[in-house]
């Protein structure tokens, strides 16, 4: 990615709409739009809206709201210019290929939120939250993403990372200076400064899993024996009849899954197979996937059967059969009865799972906890005597948290973020 070429691509997602935006970035940005506007663009017009016709040489393509920004105060910390015109799949492809003509280049996937990285608008942490953003399913995801944008989890990365970089600074100095000389009790304080590090970075470890709930959706199995009701209260948790219903012992052979929204937490809802001896090879099978599901779900709703930690519910009391006895909750497909109450159990149930002791939304990702975790390691290496130990481990922790928030990058770091990314973000 070259910060020296100016960049456009279409901005809004494609498909019949009312308005599309064309968004060009870069040194010439102003340039470009005068040749599309065909208006002398200057400091007036920075944040301003103005009506324009947009040109393809002599050719009108489209018309329009032209927006100005001047940088570094813009998303990509560049000269920007949006075009809004109207939408469609024709209108926003002309008025790009507009630009393109005027001098732009095609923007590569993420590209210019890799600018407003490299520019020092976000942080890689940040950058990491406006995919989480544009991907949320929830309410509760779209805050925890928001909440990152903002800076609340890069100002806990950094302050991390100062305090491990100080401390590193000092033990290096001092060893440059006379590692026989250390005053005493300093290396008491550095083994009270690296325990202090090794609890923030637990804090931080501890909200990786909200954070895979959050992105990947929370696996909830239901399951018990066939004929208890799970294909029924999949339906009426969904609102819809997705799976077949039927008196016939067996009807679900494979696992059905749908996407559920339950007081903000994306769910993963899993009808599985009957738990039972299986008649032939295709039923075998599906109590097979369906004994994995169980083992590495979130959250499972046992039907009338005791599963360790699972759920326990009775999905038919409106017919105010035996089995209801015992079971945690009673639901009724039929009638609605118990819904909400099952799914305030399973809100619940994900809350304690995401709980990290804090308030504080922190929520890091995969790459980040892979990193935290390399530092807490760097951290376990630090001997409280020897100098020259304590200083490789903070250096080390240091290195390893800088990376979380771009300190220190690799063109494969950027490349494996922002690829993530749809061309024009």
């Amino acid at each position: 990615m070259s910060a020296s070429d100016t960049i456009a691509a279409v901005s809004t997602a494609p498909g019949r709409g009312g308005v599309a935006v064309v968004r060009v970035s870069g040194p010439d940005a102003w340039a470009v739009a005068e040749k599309v506007t065909g208006r002398a663009i200057g400091d007036g017009q920075v944040g301003r809206f103005f009506f324009s016709r947009f040109r393809r040489g002599e050719a009108v393509v489209d018309s329009g709201l032209t927006l100005v920004f001047k940088g570094p105060q813009s998303y990509t910390g560049e000269d920007v210019v949006e075009f809004q015109g109207h939408g469609g799949s024709v209108p926003p492809r002309r008025v790009l290929e507009a630009c393109i003509a005027a001098g732009a280049r095609l923007a590569r996937r993420g590209e210019f939120t890799a600018r407003s990285f490299l520019n020092g608008r976000l942080d890689l942490s940040a950058a990491e939250a406006v995919i989480d953003l544009i991907d949320a399913r929830t309410d509760r995801a779209a805050d925890d993403a928001q909440s990152r944008l903002d800076g609340a989890l890069s100002e806990r990365y950094s302050a991390l990372y100062g305090s491990a970089l100080e401390m590193s600074a000092r033990m290096e100095h001092m060893l440059d200076v006379d590692e026989d000389e250390i005053p005493a009790g300093t290396m008491e304080a550095v083994a009270e400064g690296i325990a202090a590090l090794r609890r923030r970075i637990d804090r931080l470890i501890a909200t990786g899993r909200e954070g895979r709930l959050l992105r990947d959706g929370a696996l909830v199995v239901l399951a018990g024996a066939p004929n208890a009701g799970k294909s029924s209260l999949m339906n009426a948790l969904l609102g819809e009849r997705r799976a077949i219903v039927s008196n016939e012992a067996g009807t679900t052979r494979d696992s059905i899954e749908e996407g559920l929204d339950i007081d903000g937490w994306p769910v993963r809802l899993v009808d599985t197979a009957g738990l039972r001896q299986a008649a032939g090879a295709v039923e075998a099978e599906g109590v097979a996937r369906a004994e994995a599901l169980i083992s590495r779900a979130d959250v499972v709703v046992a039907l009338d059967c005791d599963i360790p930690g699972a759920l326990r519910i009775h999905a038919k009391c409106d017919l105010d059969d035996e089995r209801a006895e015992g079971s945690t909750l009673k639901v009724s497909s039929k009638t609605g009865e118990g819904l909400d109450a099952l799914k305030c159990a399973i809100a619940a149930r994900l809350s304690e799972l995401a709980a990290n002791g804090s308030e504080e939304p922190a929520d890091v990702t995969a790459r980040q906890l892979e990193l935290l975790e390399r530092a807490r390691a760097s951290l376990a290496g630090a001997d409280a005597v020897d100098p020259v130990l304590a200083a490789n481990a903070l250096r080390g922790a240091a290195e390893a948290v800088g990376e979380i928030i771009g300190k220190t990058y690799s063109d494969d770091l950027l490349d494996s973020i922002f690829s993530r990314f749809c061309v024009g973000k």
